[in-house]
């Protein structure tokens, strides 16, 4: 099997942005701070796992477990054929007690969503899990796509997006562009499973990526290719992304025919232009164009655009793993500023971390104010500046 390294994972997919700027020597300085900042936060994080069952975190115990070896993992100064660290090991012994019958690693909710994080980090570590349950957990992810039509047809807003996990009998499946992203971004790493299998490969599973795609864009704003009814005509709008056809957080505009327009929001844009890329989108769709549009014309750091505090270091994580896979060197500002996104992110996450290495949201909503999730989302987004300063 072929293993997962560093490079592969922090790497732009090949088939659409080819090209990563070399700024290693202007930026020399800034990632000895970053490597630094780093092992701070890795003790941190190291200090807050259970010494006894290997677990990160209480609320979210595979997904919170799954992020914190990633981010060991994908530490600046370790090496591909380092030995795994002693926590990582015990980490993964917690993933693998949670192995379901089913193949998904989760406890009891969120199955998708344990899983696919749980799954990105074991491809990281493949030597220490069978390639059988690595394999069952990407069956497992692709069997959570929704699909309400027996001959392919979409006859649902939710169909071919994925949710937070199986659903409860007799209630309806839901899809969000969150939990799509990160089921997408596990099963492009898992590709690497089938690499080496060669014509029992094509035995496996296939997420439907047709269904994705239409997914993804009936949470996009922009009328060329989403017709729904919620879809603003406002050009601050335009490009970005809602969390799920017809629910945003963003907040909502009336529109001058009296329609309830949805407005487009910060860390969800970064997903959607993650998921279309994860499903195999170039760069020169315009899909993707628009949604690179929008991100340049609301950049800041000083907030979730849409959101404020709220989902900061979501949004941080987002925006590292995004432009650094999209290739995205500078950014333009419709003022005509041009951004070296890197430097400036990097120096703003450096600023925000604490005295005991972690980084922590005043603005507690989707789990932010639990410190082992927000200074692993750091971390990673860290990791993949540095990779590609």
């Amino acid at each position: 099997m072929k293993k997962i390294t560093l490079t592969l994972l922090l790497a732009a997919p090949q088939f659409i942005f080819a090209q990563l700027a070399t700024q290693a020597s202007r930026h020399e300085s800034l990632k000895q701070e970053i490597r630094l900042a780093y092992d701070r936060g890795l003790t941190f994080l190291k200090a807050k796992q259970d010494a006894e069952t290997g677990q990160w975190g209480d609320v979210e115990p595979v997904a919170f477990t799954g992020l914190a070896i990633t981010s060991l993992l994908l530490a600046p100064d370790r090496k591909p054929a380092d030995a795994l660290p002693a926590e990582v090991e015990k980490g993964i012994a917690f993933l693998m007690k949670n192995v379901q019958p089913d193949g998904g690693i989760y406890v009891k909710a969120r199955a998708n969503y344990n899983t696919s994080l749980a799954l990105t980090a074991m491809l990281l570590a493949p030597s220490a899990v069978s390639e059988q349950t690595l394999l069952a957990a990407r069956r497992f992810i692709i069997g959570q796509q929704n699909d309400f039509d027996e001959n392919g047809k979409q006859d649902n807003r939710f169909d071919g997006g994925v949710g937070y996990g199986t659903p409860k009998p007799n209630i309806p499946a839901h899809a969000d562009l969150s939990n799509t992203h990160f089921a997408l971004e596990a099963l492009y790493y898992a590709q690497s499973l089938l690499a080496d299998k060669g014509d029992a490969g094509k035995n496996e599973p296939q997420l439907n990526y047709g269904a994705a795609i239409e997914f993804i864009q009936n949470c996009q704003n922009r009328s060329e290719t989403n017709k729904a009814s919620w879809v603003s005509t406002d050009a601050k709008d335009a490009g970005g992304f809602i969390y799920s056809p017809g629910e945003t957080r963003g907040g909502e505009v009336k529109t001058k025919d009296g329609r309830t327009a949805l407005r487009s929001y910060g860390s969800i844009s970064y997903a959607g232009m993650l998921s279309f890329i994860y499903a195999g989108l170039d760069k020169n769709d315009p899909r993707v164009k628009a949604v690179i549009q929008w991100i340049t014309e609301n950049y800041t750091l000083d907030e979730n655009p849409g959101l404020g505090a709220e989902g900061l270091y979501y949004y941080y994580h987002t925006m590292a793993k995004g432009l650094s896979i999209a290739g995205v060197d500078f950014l333009k500002t419709k003022d005509g500023k041009v951004i070296d996104w890197r430097a400036d992110l990097a120096k703003k996450l450096l600023n925000l971390q604490q005295g005991d290495g972690s980084w922590a949201n005043g603005a507690g909503r989707w789990m932010e104010s639990d410190t082992t999730l927000t200074t692993a989302y750091m971390l990673m987004a860290l990791s993949r500046v540095h990779s590609t300063l």
